[in-house]
């Protein structure tokens, strides 16, 4: 096992306040079940589940409560034994409608059957991702890609390189930071779970430098690992958690624009996934908790805990304290990527990294103006972009030219925003220009299909 510095340097990137003092040191604390659980069945990329639970069923904790509609699906399951209230439309963290499942819990927390854990050094890699899939598992750092369809690329793509990601990147956000602390056997475990699966040659765990302890704590469980395996440390830049980025800064590789991090033989993970796919496979556990940092001016007890899937944001600001007078805005995620929210109703998801509760003071309004050409935005984007050309094509509804300056590459990281001088609202142009481009892709589609 090697420890070495990342040999490449990602264009672009902004160096934000680290904003992580108040958790970075904190345990993870366990939070009890709430007496109510809203679990939305859209907390992944692809097709929301099929609900396989009605108002009035009883239910276990781990017992599926919903099923994958496609290959790019996947299960959900009941984080607490209790009765389901409800199954009906709502708007979930994502701003978005989606079917939610509400359980009302007994307060026995009773477990269903657990899978048969597995010794998985000695099944094949298709058992395993079954396992995976049947476990509900997706990427916990970022958009929630289902787990399973990342271990099973297609023909004539070969994963060489597996990267376990902890960068963490983004302000305030240390559930990662203090996962890889605590629990860096389970990380490590996960790991090699999925190096089996994928029978990947090389293995790289790359954490930025401003987590000494998590490098520390890695280092000791991965010494002696056998095979071409390093731990990689980071400089520590936003937005290094970026998937493209990370392969970059690891592997010098650069993948295609509208291509996959397998197309240049690379699969990233987060820790947090691997140590659920650990749980899947070696303990039979299916993911329904995870690490959520709460924080902001706004919190009267910042904290790192650990919650069941669908835990209202009511309940989980509650055991931090509660809110001050001076709350401004409460998201889900971290400043620069989070989503604000309009109520406390919605249920955690895989997905949520953080609760970010800022005071009044830090949520500032403003008015967009013109651009001024000043070119901070090209320089900040770490996609390659035109951030500022994009806008104003997106403005003028121009989609055809914003796809062809590649408007679908941009990862929304929020580094244009960031450094601009005119405030103007990038982030929002691209999110809308990239759905807008998509749709009609959409469209053009429907109609060849319905001329053939």
């Amino acid at each position: 096992m090697k420890v070495l510095r990342a040999p490449f340097r990602p264009r672009g990137g902004v160096h934000p306040a680290y904003a992580k003092e108040a958790t970075a040191g904190r345990p993870i604390v366990t939070k009890p079940p709430p007496a109510t659980l809203m679990v939305s069945l859209a907390q992944h990329l692809g097709a929301p589940s099929k609900p396989l639970v009605k108002k009035g069923d009883a239910v276990l904790r781990g017992q599926a409560i919903a099923e994958p509609v496609g290959y790019v699906s996947t299960w959900v399951h009941a984080p607490v034994s209790g009765t389901i209230k409800s199954v009906e439309q709502r708007v979930t963290i994502s701003g978005q409608s989606a079917t939610v499942v509400e359980i009302a819990a007994d307060g026995q927390d009773r477990a269903a059957e657990a899978a048969v854990p597995t010794d998985w050094t000695h099944v094949e890699p298709r058992v395993l991702v079954d396992q995976v899939l049947r476990a509900g598992i997706v990427g916990m750092g970022g958009a929630g890609f289902p787990t399973h369809v990342k271990l099973l690329p297609p023909a004539g793509k070969t994963i060489d390189t597996l990267i376990l990601n902890g960068a963490e990147c983004e302000p305030y956000l240390t559930a990662d930071h203090r996962l890889m602390v605590e629990q860096a056997a389970r990380v490590w475990e996960g790991a090699l779970v999925l190096r089996h699966i994928l029978a990947a040659p090389r293995l790289c765990v790359a954490v930025e430098d401003n987590k000494p302890d998590a490098i520390a704590a890695l280092e000791q469980v991965m010494r002696g690992a056998e095979g071409d395996v390093a731990l990689v440390v980071l400089k520590s830049w936003y937005p290094q958690g970026a998937e493209r980025q990370l392969i970059y800064a690891v592997t010098g590789r650069e993948v295609p624009s509208g291509g996959l991090p397998m197309d240049v033989g690379v699969l990233v993970e987060n820790v947090g996934t691997a140590a659920a796919v650990a749980d899947a496979v070696v303990r039979g556990q299916p993911l329904i908790e995870r690490v959520v940092t709460v924080a902001g001016a706004a919190v009267r007890e910042p904290r790192n805990v650990l919650a069941r899937v669908g835990t209202p944001l009511r309940d989980v600001l509650a055991f931090c304290g509660g809110l001050t007078p001076e709350v401004g805005k409460v998201l889900c995620g971290g400043p620069m990527m989070g989503v604000a929210q309009a109520s406390d109703d919605a249920g955690l998801a895989k997905t949520t990294s953080g609760v970010l509760a800022l005071s009044r003071d830090q949520v500032v309004s403003f008015s967009s103006q013109p651009c001024i050409s000043c070119g901070r935005c090209v320089r900040a984007c770490p996609a390659g972009l035109l951030p500022c050309t994009l806008s104003e094509h997106l403005e003028a509804e121009q989609y055809d030219r914003a796809e062809q300056l590649h408007v679908l590459d941009c990862i929304e990281c929020g580094a244009c925003a960031y450094v601009c001088p005119a405030r103007r609202p990038l982030v929002q142009h691209m999110r809308q220009g990239k759905a807008r481009v998509l749709a009609r892709r959409r469209e053009a589609r429907a109609k060849q299909e319905a001329r053939a």
